[in-house]
């Protein structure tokens, strides 16, 4: 290993920067000229036909088999032109990644190319080899994927790529994708009843998304050095090197020039796919870097994200790099996040987050602020468990995550507006009087620019027009989390309308009862405001004293699944219903409990195979050397002192390595899928994880850099 150590070095040292030249010189002449968007459709597709399509991404109907031929006529021809051969319906299983079936357009007895509207519309693959959580049998292996008008055909890899939905033959979602469109149905009916109270003209909300993207990149001869990255994502071992971020050099610091020629690649493909990626940087921790898109209709957003890790990752591969997109891939600098920047914006152009000139509008803006802060109270543990994974949760609450308490943060000035709202809202208007003045909304526009900073510690952070999501993990698909947000806001925005409407048969005027509905919100939910310090332990006090959860592992995050208010929910708003929640539960236990039983056997694996026998070999020679000046009467108590903490770590970490197969053996026999996951967090995790990784730490330091056999985090982090 030591020997491999040392060549994957020596490759990195004789690698050659790899040349990227852009199409053009103008990103908007290649923009999306790998995707069959509106401007194709228009122009490859008959008038009619091109309505229809259009009223299918615009309202949801549905293409009949007839406007499905001559579609699938003009993408055929039109992907042939670009030298594809085949085609795939892309979706995105339960397993975080996404998933493709190529076939050819080739058919052999015709003697020509074919792509029927039935292809284009639908496909059969097998469900039962996908995370299903029970819903599908194996011997019932039948699922179906129906094309998703709404989010645009692309090609990538010389392959046609249809995006779609995934669901067992009896009609439960197998995906990400379908409960996120019946999200956003849910969340546009919910907003428009509260839009329409200010504006009749108001027909459809879309939830908007920008998903800033984290990640590390390591030269991938060093990766393939380590066992650990390769089977976990994460390096389980790896002593904290003497210079990390502490310095606060490298955010927006200077970009390594591979890693720049890397991110003009890439940036150049996703270009290429109608991805609008726009903004590049360092981040905190060596090594780290993000990437952002503008804004786009969530569905979209969620779709460009999962293809663009694909791009990334296969881009990389071109420039011998290798990017990490696990939340925590080394311990003691920044973990990796992604931000998800959610707003709602009507179909009459109005970000529904953003304060305005105009009175009215800045009463509809508090109305959806205030109903969105009382979701994330109403349903903290909710909110939580949608971003649990093993990965995210050895990221929340460590160097620059948001903890695993939820809480919104507000900025001082709409928190001094909340409260006064709050306190004097409900005052007699006199007529003639100005309400807006005497509540402060007026307000907004001049001082809401001093409301705009950040609280990097806020796992939920109002930023001027949108609410920033930051607890969401780098390798998560933001489908889930964003499917949740959007109906625990479409539950209060519903719950909202009916107190308004109920104010106003009581008689009183419109603005009146809105207020006081408002003032009725902001009280009962007061208490998932804080504008403090999110590291602190001063707030772990204080988030326990005002009744907010602070569920730090996932097994326990994941409970919430289980209670019948949870399933209530989600059927109410007709995302998903009692078994599909049921299946999600089980599948995200599951994949909890295997990628900690990864860790834990590569962790073995390394310790008793690679790390033991280095240091006994290493031992031994300390021991020759203290014989030696013994024999020669000199002093050789340093070397003693070596051998004897060299020693101590050896045995423990046997121990404890014998220890944490034994606990996992004993869980595997635990058939209650709920105890087995609580069991793999405190008996194995919890238990071990920390106790061994320090053993080898410890070791890391005392056997001599030449004989250890893992590449080091200093190498990994700075070489470039």
């Amino acid at each position: 290993m030591a020997t491999l150590r040392q060549q994957a070095l020596a490759m990195v040292q004789a690698r050659q920067r790899v040349s990227v030249t852009a199409p053009s010189f103008k990103i908007s002449d290649y923009f999306g000229t790998n995707v069959f968007g509106p401007a194709q459709m228009k122009q490859s597709l008959a008038p009619s036909v091109y309505k229809k399509v259009m009223e299918a991404i615009d309202k949801g109907s549905k293409i009949d088999p007839a406007t499905a031929e001559e579609i699938a006529s003009a993408v055929k021809i039109w992907a042939i032109s670009k030298g594809v051969t085949h085609y795939t319906h892309w979706f995105q299983p339960l397993t975080g990644s996404t998933a493709e079936k190529h076939d050819s357009f080739f058919d052999m007895y015709a003697g020509m190319e074919k792509f029927k509207g039935s292809a284009l519309v639908q496909q059969e693959p097998d469900a039962s080899s996908f995370p299903n959580g029970g819903i599908r049998s194996t011997f019932e292996a039948r699922g179906y994927t129906a094309w998703d008008p709404s989010s645009p055909i692309f090609i990538f890899e010389k392959t046609l790529c249809i995006p779609t939905i995934f669901v067992s033959y009896t009609g439960e979602a197998l995906d990400y994708k379908t409960p996120l469109l019946k999200s956003m149905e849910a969340i546009s009916n919910a907003a428009v009843e509260i839009c329409q109270l200010f504006d009749r003209n108001v027909r459809k909300v879309n939830p908007s998304l920008g998903v800033e993207q984290e990640y590390f990149v390591v030269d991938k001869a060093l990766y393939n050095a380590r066992p650990d990255l390769v089977m976990s994502g994460r390096s389980v071992y790896g002593h904290t090197p003497a210079r990390g971020q502490q310095l606060e050099d490298h955010y927006f610091g200077s970009i390594p020039t591979r890693v720049k020629d890397f991110m003009m690649d890439f940036e150049i493909e996703a270009h290429k796919l109608g991805i609008p990626v726009s903004t590049r940087h360092n981040e905190v921790a060596p090594g780290q870097f993000e990437v952002a898109p503008i804004f786009e209709e969530i569905n979209k957003a969620i779709d460009h994200n999962q293809l663009l890790m694909d791009v990334m990752d296969k881009v990389a591969d071109k420039h011998g790099l290798k990017v990490l997109f696990h939340e925590k891939p080394f311990a003691g600098v920044n973990g990796s996040g992604k931000h998800n920047n959610w707003s709602l914006i009507t179909d009459t152009g109005v970000n529904l987050f953003q304060p305005s000139n105009s009175a009215r509008e800045n009463l509809q803006f508090l109305a959806f602020l205030v109903g969105t802060v009382k979701a994330v109270h109403d349903h903290a543990d909710l909110l939580r468990a949608s971003i649990a994974s093993a990965s995210n949760d050895f990221r929340l609450g460590a160097n620059e995550a948001p903890p695993a308490i939820m809480s919104t943060f507000l900025g001082a000035t709409l928190t001094e507006l909340l409260d006064e709202l709050e306190k004097n809202g409900n005052v007699k208007i006199e007529k003639g009087d100005n309400m807006y003045m005497k509540l402060g909304i007026s307000k907004i526009p001049e001082i809401i620019l001093d409301n705009t900073d950040r609280n990097r510690t806020s796992p939920f952070a109002f930023t001027g027009n949108k609410f920033e999501f930051r607890a969401v993990g780098s390798s998560a698909n933001c489908g889930g989390p964003m499917t949740t947000l959007n109906v625990i806001v479409a539950d209060v925005l519903k719950t909202m309308a009916k107190d308004i409407e109920k104010e106003m048969s009581a008689g009183k005027e419109k603005k009146i009862a809105i207020v006081n509905v408002l003032r009725k919100y902001i009280k009962e939910s007061k208490k998932i405001r804080f504008e403090g310090d999110g590291y602190s332990e001063e707030w772990e006090k204080e988030a326990a004293k005002r009744g907010l959860s602070n569920l730090k592992s996932t097994p326990e995050a994941l409970d919430v699944y289980a209670k019948k208010a949870t399933k209530e929910l989600f059927e109410r708003h007709n995302v998903l219903n009692a078994i599909e929640v049921h299946a999600r539960h089980e599948i995200m236990l599951e994949e909890f409990i295997k990628k900690v039983q990864i860790e834990s056997r590569v962790m073995g694996d390394l310790a008793l195979n690679h790390i033991i026998p280095t240091a006994i070999l290493y031992q031994n020679k300390v021991i020759q050397n203290a014989n030696g000046l013994k024999g020669l009467g000199l002093d050789h108590s340093a070397a003693v002192d070596t051998i004897k903490e060299l020693s101590k770590h050896i045995e423990s970490l046997k121990s404890d390595v014998t220890a944490m197969t034994e606990a996992r053996k004993k869980l595997n026999k635990e058939d209650d899928v709920v105890k087995r996951a609580k069991g793999y967090q405190k008996e194995v995790k919890e238990a071990y994880f920390d106790k061994i990784r320090y053993a080898v730490d410890k070791l890391e330091l005392l056997v001599d850099d030449e004989s250890w056999p893992l590449v080091k985090y200093r190498e990994m982090l700075f070489i470039r």
